[in-house]
């Protein structure tokens, strides 16, 4: 079984692109700081880990992700290897994110606004319907949310 899960913070704004033709597909990198539970003197705190999310989950990234963010994800564990312009062999890990959500509110992460609870984006499963996958709140409706 392959499956991550980490919780950390952003090192810097995710980096996207998108692929080249038709049916262009976004990709998002990001690395995530994630403290380490048992610190050893001389030992850095925190491990550096690159992580990747492909489609809407890539487009949802660019739009609400920022340096410093505490994010919750899950996904697999992904290796590879290329060989660089001076034709060395360079081996990569990197996580292809499955889930990801926000760890904490806009307040404790310097933003503004009320406290949030945690927001899930996963994955879509691909459909016809060309709806952005979020559900539109009438107006007024404030008062009955368990939040604001």
């Amino acid at each position: 079984m392959n499956k991550v899960i980490l919780m950390g913070r952003l090192t810097r704004d995710p980096e996207v692109r998108y692929s080249q033709g038709e049916n262009a597909l976004a990709i998002a990198r990001y690395t995530l700081a994630v403290d380490r539970r048992f610190k050893r003197e001389g030992e850095q705190t925190a491990d550096f880990i690159n992580c990747v999310v492909f489609g809407k989950s890539a487009e949802f990234t660019e739009r609400y992700f920022r340096q410093g963010m505490r994010v919750t994800i899950s996904g697999r564990i992904q290796t590879g290897s290329y060989t660089n312009r001076d034709g060395v062999k360079v081996y990569t890990t990197e996580v292809v994110v499955e889930e990801q959500e926000f760890a904490e509110s806009k307040n404790a992460s310097g933003g503004s606004g009320g406290q949030s609870q945690p927001y899930r984006q996963t994955a879509p499963a691909p459909s016809a319907d060309a709806g952005d996958g979020f559900m539109n709140i009438p107006d007024g409706i404030d008062e009955e949310l368990p939040f604001n």
